[in-house]
């Protein structure tokens, strides 16, 4: 069995990639009415034994609308003229998606405003509700 190396300490089984062609859609002439070269890859997120626990809610929370229910990854990559092209391009934004959700977000710290931008917030404020009462009334030109 191949194994692809996503990060150096995860590498995703190639059985637990699948890959079908499809006709692409948009323009392209008589090949896009007779070869089938766009390609929709699945991998399914919750079921890889490959990906850490931490990880895999990454990526679910990641891939948003390419999650299906059931929790598998669809790629489709039709960008190519080419069926190893867009095979390509796939599997490459799979093992980008994948790398990105191995980095684990820093968590915030938080902190209180200062004093001084508390002042300057209420100076702020102070001359905006001087502008808006300023509307309201007729000016005196006298």
């Amino acid at each position: 069995m191949a194994k692809i190396a996503v990060t150096d300490r995860i590498e995703i089984d190639e059985t637990e990639i699948e890959e079908r062609f499809v006709r692409s859609s948009g323009p392209g002439g008589q090949n896009v009415n007779k070869v089938s070269t766009a390609v929709e890859l699945r991998f399914d997120v919750r079921g890889s034994a490959s990906l850490p626990g931490d990880v895999r809610v990454r990526l679910s929370r990641l891939a948003g609308r390419r999650l299906t229910d059931e929790g598998v990854l669809v790629i489709r990559a039709e960008r190519h003229r080419t069926q190893e092209r867009n095979r390509e391009d796939a599997r490459a934004r799979l093992l980008d998606l994948i790398r990105d959700a191995t980095v684990e977000p820093k968590r915030r710290i938080k902190t209180k405003p200062t004093r001084a931008s508390k002042e300057r917030r209420h100076e702020a404020k102070v001359r905006r509700s001087n502008v808006k009462r300023l509307r309201g009334s007729k000016p005196d030109f006298s």
